[in-house]
């Protein structure tokens, strides 16, 4: 198991450490609920750094980009990230990942920290025009600040700018005193902050920077679970539990990151875009409880006849809804936002509804 380069400090946090992608990560520290409500009411710091990253520069970057992902990146201007996917050839998804857009020959992916080793291999397989691709990823150290007071602290640490940018935008500075600090609004928890990405020998002193900033607003470490609650509120699909190699990103609802568009030709499109046009069999849809009952990852969903529609991918009890929820592939009559269901737990079919994305609305 690797550590990152923050390790230690979660160690002096009193983190509870657990094995996570390959990594000792931090899973909690005060408990999910305090860390979560921290998050949407302040602001908090998760470590991130387990998280890949691969440089894709020269001539033909933007063209291996718009082959392998399912977003247009070509819309892309200096500055700004977009979400995406990597589809396989089987209809299937390899990875959600993010793109930043350097400039016209320099774009970084960010990947997900599992799926780094198999990323690097498809993106190198998928090479065959000859862009530049370097793996970064064990030389960056990266900390998410989310809450609606973390870019006010954050503004602290840099003469440039930060309070006034858009989401998923990104800026290079000068952040508490480290050169070329890679700055980014994108954001996985629905109440707003930043993204840094760092040197790993920056990192110690950036995360001292980074506390001594939020001291006055309350700012506390973060683990993974609430990262998981705070995120499943949003609505926001998680690699190996909402989308994986087998599900597409249509029957996602990732749609809308996979552009049909004249200039671009990406993996499996033709397949895809049948799916778009004639429609798919199951649909990943949000759901709450009526019944008391916690879903969790796996849990079978029934119609009230005692029939499987589908299966939990996600659940949790949403701290800041005080309801138990859930995401669900179910089968596509049953997608429709108000459509009761019923989840198997404990060998009991306990009663909820669809509900529209995202749960939480500030």
């Amino acid at each position: 198991m690797k550590n990152t380069a923050f390790y230690d400090f979660h160690v002096a946090f009193g983190a509870k450490i657990i094995p996570f992608a390959g990594y000792n990560m931090p899973v909690q520290y005060e408990g999910i609920n305090i860390e979560h409500e921290t998050v949407r009411n302040k602001l908090g710091v998760f470590d991130v750094s387990h998280m890949g990253e691969f440089w894709v520069k020269g001539p033909k970057a933007l063209d291996f980009i718009q082959k392998v992902t399912s977003n247009d990146a070509s819309v892309l201007v200096n500055g700004k990230v977009q979400y995406s996917c990597f589809p396989n050839d089987k209809g299937g998804i390899v990875d959600d990942l993010l793109v930043y857009k350097v400039d016209d020959q320099t774009y970084l992916l960010v990947v997900n920290a599992s799926n780094i080793e198999k990323d690097w291999e498809w993106c190198n397989k998928q090479n065959t025009m000859g862009a530049t691709l370097y793996n970064a990823s064990d030389e960056i150290s990266q900390l998410a600040v989310q809450g609606p007071l973390a870019l006010k602290a954050m503004q602290k640490l840099t003469d440039t700018p930060i309070l006034d940018m858009e989401y998923y935008t990104f800026k290079k500075l000068t952040f508490a005193g480290v050169k070329d600090v890679i700055f980014a609004t994108t954001g996985y928890t629905g109440s707003g902050g930043c993204e840094i990405y760092i040197a790993n020998a920056d990192a110690a002193k950036i995360w001292n920077a980074v506390f001594e900033a939020g001291k006055e607003f309350g700012i506390k470490p973060i683990g993974l679970a609430a990262r998981d609650t705070l995120r499943l509120e949003m609505g926001f699909c998680l690699y190996g539990n909402d989308i994986n190699d087998t599900t597409s990103p249509i029957e996602a609802g990732l749609g809308w990151i996979t552009k049909f568009v004249a200039n671009k030709d990406f993996i499996n499109k033709p397949a895809l875009l049948k799916q778009k046009t004639e429609g798919t069999t199951k649909k990943l849809v949000g759901f709450e409880m009526l019944d008391k009952g916690i879903p969790r990852h796996e849990y079978m969903i029934e119609d009230a006849s005692g029939n499987i529609i589908g299966e939990v991918t996600s659940g949790t009890m949403a701290p800041s809804l005080k309801i138990a929820i859930g995401m669900c592939y179910v089968k596509t009559e049953f997608a429709k936002a108000g459509t009761e269901i019923f989840i198997k737990i404990r060998d009991k079919a306990l009663k909820a509804k669809v509900v529209k994305f995202p749960f939480y609305k500030a």
